[in-house]
C-alpha cells in the first residue's frame, strides 16, 4: 500500500494505465449498427462491418475489421470497396462536446472496385455527387465550427480493379496509395500514387503513377469544376506495350506522360506532353541515343465523350508534324476526324528513326531531303461498313540515300504519294494507306527497275520488277536496309520481289516473289574459287528459298540439280539445313580440296584448319542435307562411275550413307562418317564390295601382280591429315571372296606356271599398316591350301600356303618380286630335331 502511494508506484500504476490503453481494445458491438448506418447514409451504399473495437490511445477511435461498401446492383454485384482492416480516428473536440465525429479515417490494403455501365457512367458518379451534397465542414475545420466535418480518407497498399460491364479487366492499379479530403468549404482533394499493372502477365516495369486534383460542389458530376494534374514516370517502353497490347511489342525506351485537366467533364481543357528517352527497337545496341516527343492539347465533353479541338505537335529536326482533329469515343473511336501534317520533315530524321527502329538500316547511310504533306483520315458513325476514308497526298523532294563507298546511292528529285483504301484479306494492306510510285531505278541495265510501295496502318508492301545487274541489286537492298547476303556477285537478275512488313519490332521484312539469274560468277566466304552460276530460277517464300534448274560450275566442276534455303532459322536444326539435289558429270575430289582447304597445299579431306589457321572455313557452319548424284568421280587416281548417296553435313560433321558406285570393274555400297572437328579428322567407313575386277585394282596399284574378281565386307576406321597418316592409322576388319583369279608372279614350284585361285576365302584385320590373315582357304587346281600370314601397305607380304600338312610356301618379297621358299613335313621335322 505504501508502494502505491509513493511516487514510484503512481508512475508505475501511470505506465500500466497507458499500456492498457494502448493495447486494450475494448469491443464496442453494441455501437456497430450506429456506425454501420452513419457511413452507409454519406456514402448511399449498403455497408457491412463484422466487428468493431474501441481504441483509447493514441487516439480515441474505432478499429473495423472486414469493411465491405457494396456496390449499385445497376453497375456490379461486386462490393466497390472492401477492406480487411479499417481505423476510424475520432475528433476530440466533439468527444467535448458530447458528439462522435470522424476526423481520419485509415483503409488498409483496400481493394476498390471501378465499374463503367453500358451508357458510360462510373459507379462513383453517384458518390461524388451523394459527398457534395451532404453539408460538412472542411477536413481542417475551424476551431468554433459546430458542423460534422468531412474526415480524411486515405489508404495503404491498396489494389484498384476496374470493370467495364460485366467483363472484369485484366488492368489494375497495385501499391496504390491515395487520399480525399475536403479541402475549403466548397472544395474536394485527392491524390493517388499507384503503379499500372496487368492480372495476366508478370510486369515489373510498369512506372509509377501519380494523380493530384480538386473539385467542387456541384449538383451533377458533368458539371463539377475540376482541376487534375497526371503523372506517369519511370515505365519502360517494352513493359508498356505488354501491359496495352498483352505482348511486348519489342521497343525499348523511358517513357514519361504527363496532362494537365481544367473545366468541367462537360467540358474539358487538356493538355499533356509525353517523351520517350532513347528510343530503339530490342535488339539495336549503342549508336545516338534519340528521343522522341510530342505536345498536345485538346477540349473534352463527357456529353457524348468526344475530344475536340485536338492539336499535337511534334518537332522533327528543322520540321514538325502536327495533327489535328476530333474524335469521339477515346478507348475505341466510332468516329473522328484527324488531319496530319508534315512540314519540312527531314528525310535524315527518318532514316534515323528506321535505324532505332530496326537492325537492317546501316549505320553508315545519311540522306538529304525533306517531306512534305497532308492527310485526313475520317470516319462518322453512320458510315457504311465503319470503314474510315483517308484523302491527301505529299511528296519527298531532293530524296537521296548515301551510302560509304562502294554501294549504289539512291537518287529521286521528286517521290509523289497519294492516298487509297486496299481491299483484302491481309490487315497489313486491307486498310486506309498511302500509295508512292512509280519509281525508275537504274540497276546497271538499259531498261530501269520499277518500284512502287503502298503503306497501311499496320505494315508496308513494296513491289519490284524489272532486270539489273546483281551487284547492283545488292548494293540497293543493303541501302535501305534489307538483309541482302554480303557476296561479290556479277551477273544479271530478272526480279519480280514483293517486300512487305509490319511498323512492329517483331514484324521484320519479308521478301517474297520469284527471280531468273544468268551469268552470275559470285565470291563466296570460305571458297578459295567463285562459285559460276550459267542460269537459275528463285522461289523466294516465307520460310525458304526455292533454286531450280540449276546449272553451275565451282572448281571445274559442273553442278545441276535444285537447292532449298532456309529463312529466318530458329533452333531447330532440321529447319536450319540446306536441302539439295544436285548431280555433276564429274568430280575430282583434289580440285574440291583446293576450294575449301584453308591453304592450296592442304589435301582435300583436309577441310578444317589447323590451329595455327585463323579463317573460318566454308564447311565450318554449313549445314545440309540431301541427295548427291555423281556421273563420274575421281579419288587420287581412283574412278568411281554412277555415284549416288544421301549427304549429310553439319557443321564440321559429315556423313555419307546409302553410298553407291561402279568401282574396279564391280560394285561398292555403304556409308562412310568423316569427322572434321577433331584434330586429326577421324573417318569410318562400313559396307561391301561386290565382282570387284582384281586387274582394274591391279591397275590402279600401277603392278599387274594379281587377276580374278573378288567381293568383300568391310568395317574400317582412320584418322589423319594426309594419305600416308590414314594409311598408318587405319584399323578395321576384311572379309574376302575371290575366285577365278591368279597370282601371275607367283610360281610356287620351278617347273609351273603362276598360282591358279579357283576360290579363296579369308579374314583379314587391319592394324598397324599390315593386313593380317589367320585363316584363309585357297582352292587351287594343285589342291586346297590354308594360308595365313600378312601383307603389309607399302606392297610387301608374308604369306604362309600348307597343303595336307605336307607342303608349306613361304611367300615373301614385295608384290613385283615376290620369293616362294617350299618345305615338306619331312624338312619341318628335321629342323625341329636339329
Amino acid at each position: 500500500m505504501n508502494f502505491l502511494r509513493s511516487k514510484r508506484g503512481l508512475a508505475a500504476a501511470g505506465v500500466l494505465l497507458l499500456l492498457a490503453l494502448f493495447l486494450v481494445r475494448p469491443g464496442a458491438n453494441r455501437l456497430r449498427n450506429r456506425i454501420v448506418a452513419s457511413i452507409s447514409l454519406a456514402v448511399g451504399r449498403p455497408v457491412e462491418v463484422s466487428s468493431v473495437s474501441l481504441r483509447l490511445l493514441p487516439q480515441p477511435g474505432f478499429d473495423l475489421e472486414d469493411f465491405i461498401v457494396h456496390d449499385d446492383p445497376r453497375f456490379s454485384l461486386e462490393p466497390v470497396v472492401r477492406a480487411s482492416e479499417v481505423t476510424a480516428v475520432l475528433r476530440v473536440s466533439s468527444l467535448l462536446r458530447g458528439k462522435l465525429e470522424v476526423a481520419r479515417l485509415s483503409l488498409t490494403e483496400p481493394s476498390l472496385n471501378l465499374v463503367r455501365d453500358g451508357q458510360g457512367h462510373w459507379n462513383l458518379e453517384t458518390l461524388v455527387e451523394r459527398a457534395a451534397q451532404i453539408p460538412a465542414a472542411p477536413t481542417a475545420k475551424a476551431s468554433g465550427e459546430t458542423r460534422p466535418s468531412f474526415p480524411y480518407m486515405e489508404a495503404d497498399g491498396g489494389r484498384i480493379n476496374f470493370k467495364f460491364g460485366q467483363e472484369k479487366k485484366p488492368y489494375v492499379l497495385t501499391d496504390a496509395d491515395f487520399a480525399l479530403w475536403q479541402d475549403s468549404e466548397n472544395t474536394w482533394g485527392m491524390r493517388l500514387r499507384a503503379q499500372p499493372m496487368r492480372t495476366d502477365f508478370n510486369l515489373s516495369d510498369t512506372g509509377v503513377l501519380r494523380v493530384n486534383g480538386t473539385w467542387q460542389r456541384s449538383a451533377s458530376l458533368r458539371d463539377t469544376p475540376l482541376q487534375f494534374n497526371l503523372l506517369w514516370e519511370r515505365a519502360q517502353l517494352g513493359q508498356v506495350t505488354k501491359l496495352a497490347y498483352g505482348s511486348d511489342q519489342g521497343w525499348r525506351g523511358a517513357i514519361q506522360v504527363s496532362a494537365n485537366m481544367i473545366g468541367t467533364p462537360g467540358n474539358l481543357k487538356i493538355t499533356g506532353a509525353a517523351t520517350v528517352q532513347d528510343f530503339r527497337r530490342y535488339d539495336v545496341l549503342g549508336g545516338i541515343p534519340m528521343r522522341l516527343a510530342a505536345q498536345c492539347s485538346g477540349r473534352y465533353t463527357s456529353v457524348d465523350h468526344r475530344l475536340f479541338d485536338l492539336a499535337c505537335s511534334a518537332p522533327v529536326g528543322n520540321g514538325k508534324l502536327a495533327l489535328e482533329g476530333t474524335l469521339t469515343g477515346l478507348v475505341r473511336p466510332r468516329a473522328y476526324g484527324l488531319v496530319l501534317t508534315a512540314h519540312s520533315l527531314p528525310v535524315q530524321s527518318l532514316v534515323a528513326l528506321g535505324r532505332r527502329a530496326g537492325r537492317g538500316v546501316p549505320p553508315d547511310v545519311t540522306a538529304s531531303g525533306v517531306v512534305n504533306a497532308r492527310l485526313k483520315l475520317t470516319r462518322s458513325e453512320d458510315s457504311e461498313g465503319g470503314g474510315p476514308s483517308l484523302e491527301g497526298g505529299g511528296e519527298a523532294t531532293d530524296f537521296r540515300l548515301k551510302p560509304s563507298a562502294g554501294r549504289a546511292e539512291l537518287a529521286f528529285a521528286s517521290i509523289p504519294f497519294s492516298t487509297r483504301r486496299t481491299p483484302g484479306s491481309d490487315p497489313a494492306l486491307s486498310s486506309v494507306g498511302i500509295d508512292f510510285g512509280p519509281l525508275n531505278l537504274n540497276l546497271g541495265r538499259s531498261a530501269p527497275v520499277s518500284v512502287r510501295g503502298h503503306l497501311a496502318r499496320f505494315g508496308y508492301l513494296l513491289q519490284v520488277r524489272g532486270e539489273g545487274q546483281v551487284r547492283r541489286i545488292l548494293q540497293a537492298a543493303q541501302t535501305i536496309g534489307l538483309l541482302a547476303p554480303p557476296i561479290n556477285a556479277e551477273g544479271t537478275a530478272r526480279m519480280d520481289l514483293q517486300v512487305a512488313g509490319g511498323w512492329s519490332a517483331a514484324a521484320p521484312a519479308h521478301t517474297s516473289g520469284k527471280a531468273q539469274i544468268r551469268a552470275v560468277r559470285a565470291e563466296v566466304a570460305g571458297l578459295n574459287e567463285p562459285l559460276e552460276i550459267a542460269s537459275a530460277d528463285l522461289l523466294l517464300g516465307t520460310e525458304e528459298v526455292k533454286v531450280t534448274a540449276l546449272n553451275a560450275s565451282l572448281a571445274g566442276n559442273a553442278w545441276h540439280g535444285s537447292l532449298v534455303l532456309p529463312r529466318h532459322c530458329g533452333s531447330a536444326e532440321e529447319k536450319c539445313a540446306v536441302r539439295f539435289n544436285l548431280g555433276a558429270d564429274s568430280i575430282d575430289t583434289a580440285s574440291l580440296g583446293r576450294l575449301v582447304a584453308p591453304s592450296p597445299a592442304q589435301p582435300w579431306y583436309r577441310f578444317l584448319p589447323s590451329a595455327a589457321k585463323p579463317r573460318v572455313p566454308f564447311l565450318a557452319g554449313l549445314r545440309a542435307r540431301g541427295k548427291l548424284v555423281v556421273s563420274r568421280l575421281s579419288i587420287h587416281g581412283l574412278s568411281a562411275s554412277r555415284v549416288t548417296a544421301d549427304v549429310q553435313l553439319d557443321s564440321g560433321n559429315l556423313r555419307l550413307s546409302d553410298l553407291h558406285a561402279d568401282v574396279l570393274g564391280g560394285l561398292h555400297r555403304g556409308e562412310w562418317t568423316a569427322d572434321f572437328t577433331v584434330q586429326p579428322p577421324a573417318y569410318t567407313g562400313s559396307g561391301a564390295f561386290e565382282h570387284v575386277t582384281l586387274e582394274t585394282l591391279a591397275d590402279a596399284m600401277h603392278d599387274d601382280w594379281i587377276t580374278g574378281t573378288a567381293s568383300a565386307t568391310f568395317d574400317v576406321k582412320a584418322f589423319g591429315s594426309s594419305l600416308p597418316q590414314l594409311l598408318t592409322s587405319a584399323s578395321g576388319h576384311l572379309q574376302v571372296q575371290a575366285r577365278d583369279g591368279s597370282f601371275p608372279r607367283v610360281i610356287l614350284v620351278p617347273s609351273g606356271g603362276p598360282l591358279i585361285v579357283e576360290r579363296f576365302a579369308g579374314d583379314f584385320l587391319l592394324g598397324e599398316s599390315k593386313l593380317e590373315l589367320s585363316e584363309g582357304k585357297l582352292e587351287a587346281p594343285g589342291g586346297i591350301y590354308q594360308v595365313s600370314g600378312t601383307a603389309s601397305l607399302a606392297k610387301t607380304w608374308n604369306l604362309q600356303l600348307t597343303r595336307d600338312t605336307t607342303h608349306t610356301f613361304n611367300i615373301t618379297g614385295t608384290l613385283a618380286t615376290p620369293h616362294v621358299e617350299q618345305s615338306t613335313l619331312a624338312d619341318t621335322r628335321a629342323a625341329l630335331k636339329q
